[in-house]
């Protein structure tokens, strides 16, 4: 259930200072052959695979905790934040990175627990367990309290601390303890009942998010991926002067989809070469648990509660009557410390690019993986550019860890406060087996593609792998 939203208000201070000393990396340029192709407009929007965006509004209600860290008892606010997002509705979300600040009016984007810091965190199912059964999503707290075996009473503020509190023993492993009675037992219950629960299912997705093809065809399939009932499908902008329709498998016009539904684009045989967008949108709660990493260096947030809000997602596709006809697509990839950018072609021409000086050949048909090993809360900034003016940009923040402590002891900066943080974190290279980052039996790495680029005082090494084709692109 939904916790009705304060209409107070924390103070909060307009555009915080932008990243200082953010690293960023540009110079991954694709050269190919796209015969005809017109100029593509560059996307220089942080990467989304879908759901919904949202600005932090603050953290709203909250009590007292204590921090017990570097040997020092330090005083911090632990409770509920609150987002408001793009298209309509509110969300509820706590901290899941006690050690870094927020960002004022930080931009939120909904992000699979795999590109966060839950992805590694053997606990990350228990912490969706204490936000299914504590406070707002049982907004009783009396029976709460009784829950808990609790001798006193909660508020809505005792309520949220202790939660907090129980959240951040799990998602930092910290040592750290409610400053009330009562929030502190209920986080002590919280924690010690807590069960591992799955994470849930994404509110909006779709996969892929850029396919390309020739005109005369269907090109797809995008497959819608959300927990909403139904979503709405509105075609490219100008549908209806150039004639690309939206289908299904059978070709049938649709306007709306569910989960599963596989969507393609259907490009008349005479159109220009060119590209075009759809969009999904949907209302609808947000499922508890889902993590929500900023766009900018700001700690990350996972939902406790949500209002009906608006949720989207795009896909682009590419068609060309002959030659090379790239898609390309990015996600960062924790697992291997960066940002994974797929480079498809499906035209009946090989599609050459190159990295650093260095060129690589994509055959007809084929696709290929390019894995950019990218520091801990590194700023990025790719962009792939081609002929004719095409251009496609990637960028956003490397954050898949939680902050081992404060940088220096004695300037702890509380989880809660807004802060312009640093970029933090500067590139040192790959540890380890570097053939084995960069692929494994099921994505080899292809000999003599390992180029290192010197990025912000450290090494950076890209790998080149084969994915294996599943139909069209």
């Amino acid at each position: 259930m939904f916790a009705v939203f304060s209409t107070s208000a924390v103070r909060r201070r307009r555009a915080a200072r932008r990243l200082a000393a953010a690293a960023v990396v540009s110079g991954l340029m694709a050269a190919g052959s796209i015969a005809g192709a017109g100029t593509a407009a560059a996307d220089d929007a942080v990467q989304h695979q879908g759901g919904a965006v949202a600005t932090l509004d603050g953290l709203q209600t909250y009590d007292q905790a204590v921090l017990h860290t570097n040997g020092k008892d330090q005083e911090i606010l632990a409770g509920l934040f609150e987002m408001t997002v793009d298209g309509g509705g509110q969300l509820q979300t706590y901290c899941i990175d006690i050690h870094n600040p927020t960002q004022d009016q930080a931009k939120y984007l909904e992000t699979p627990w795999n590109q966060t810091s839950l992805g590694a965190n053997e606990n990350a199912g228990k912490i969706r367990w204490i936000l299914q059964h504590s406070f707002p999503q049982v907004n009783d707290l009396a029976a709460l309290a009784r829950s808990a075996g609790l001798d006193g009473q909660l508020t809505d503020k005792t309520a949220a601390a202790g939660t907090q509190v129980a959240i951040w023993r799990f998602s930092d492993g910290a040592d750290v303890t409610a400053a009330d009675p009562q929030a502190e037992k209920l986080a002590d219950w919280l924690q010690e009942s807590a069960a591992d629960v799955e994470e849930p299912k994404a509110s909006l997705s779709l996969e892929p998010n850029a396919v390309s093809g020739k005109p005369g065809s269907r090109l797809g399939p995008v497959t819608v991926r959300t927990d909403a009932g139904q979503v709405a499908v509105a075609p490219p902008a100008d549908a209806a002067s150039s004639g690309i329709k939206i289908t299904d498998e059978a070709g049938k016009p649709v306007t709306s989809a569910v989960d599963g539904s596989k969507l393609y684009f259907d490009v008349p045989e005479d159109a220009a070469d060119g590209t075009a967008t759809l969009s999904v949108q949907a209302s609808m709660s947000v499922p508890v648990g889902r993590a929500f990493a900023s766009a900018t260096k700001s700690q990350t947030q996972i939902l406790a509660g949500s209002s009906r809000s608006t949720v989207s997602a795009q896909a682009a596709a590419t068609w060309a009557k002959a030659g090379a006809i790239p898609s390309l697509s990015a996600k960062k990839n924790c697992a291997k410390g960066g940002v994974d950018i797929t480079v498809g072609n499906r035209g009946d021409a090989p599609f050459t690019f190159s990295l650093a000086g260095f060129e690589h050949t994509i055959k007809a048909g084929e696709s290929r993986t390019v894995t950019v090993p990218v520091a801990e809360d590194q700023a990025y900034d790719f962009t792939i550019t081609g002929p004719g003016g095409f251009e496609k940009n990637f960028k956003g923040v490397l954050d898949c860890k939680t902050a081992s402590g404060p940088a220096q002891p004695g300037t702890e900066t509380p989880s809660s406060q807004p802060s312009p943080a640093s970029a933090g974190g500067t590139s040192a290279g790959l540890e380890g087996d570097l053939a084995a980052t960069g692929g494994s039996s099921a994505t080899p790495v292809i000999a003599g593609t390992a180029i290192v680029l010197v990025l912000a005082g450290g090494g950076a090494v890209f790998f080149l792998r084969k994915k294996k084709s599943a139909g069209a692109e």
